[in-house]
């Protein structure tokens, strides 16, 4: 082959693969990176300040809720004790004003054994329920005069029903035991007879009236 001959054409070599025909400049790969963080960042982590303050508030409240339970009990238990104390000292009242008339009974009954008159005894037993009366009515104790007045259920009991022309129906006629207040409230009712109208009694006139009427 001669000199002259020329050498076979080669193809003209196109753009390169890893460019883009038009030019362009190349994207990245969005599939491939679609899970990866925008600008290499990592996620933000939550704020802890607020489960913080949560549950400092949770053991706070916890805490004044048990100091206000503890509270509440010893204020139940210092009433009850105070309401007992109460009681016992009444009762210790009541018992001092009542020993002077337990001395003056047993005073009587030395007395009695060696005395020649029952008028001496009795005389002495009127004094002890005089003193008597007088520390009751100190402590606010009164007693219900019943006898005459008309039968009041709050404050009688009735335990028999005896029919009287010379009473009022309803009145009472006996007192059996008497009855007593301490201060406004009932102590005991006093326990009462009542009369009622008599069964056999007639209207006046009309045993006039049957003898006008009677045929004989």
């Amino acid at each position: 082959m001669g000199a002259s001959e020329s050498a076979p054409e080669q193809p003209e070599a196109g753009p390169p693969a890893s460019q883009p025909a038009s030019g362009e400049p190349e994207t990245q790969d969005t599939a491939s990176g679609a899970g990866e963080p925008q600008g290499g960042h990592e996620p933000a982590e939550p704020d802890p300040g607020p489960l913080v303050e949560l549950a400092a508030e949770h053991r706070r409240l916890k805490d004044q809720l048990l100091r206000t339970a503890a509270d509440f009990d010893n204020f139940r238990k210092r009433s009850r004790r105070d309401v007992e104390d109460a009681r016992i000292r009444g009762a210790e009242d009541a018992i001092r004003e009542f020993l002077p008339v337990v001395d003056n009974l047993e005073r009587a009954i030395a007395a009695g054994k060696d005395a020649v008159e029952a008028k001496a005894i009795l005389e002495g037993v009127q004094m002890v329920l005089k003193l008597f009366e007088d520390a009751s009515q100190r402590m606010g104790l009164r007693r219900i005069e019943a006898v005459g007045s008309a039968f009041d259920p709050t404050r009688h009991e009735a335990i028999q029903q005896l029919e009287s022309a010379e009473h009022e129906p309803g009145s009472i006629i006996t007192q059996v035991a008497p009855g007593y207040l301490f201060g406004e409230r009932l102590l005991r009712a006093a326990m009462v007879v009542v009369a009622r109208r008599p069964s056999s009694a007639t209207p006046a006139g009309s045993e006039e009236e049957g003898e006008q009427n009677d045929p004989s």
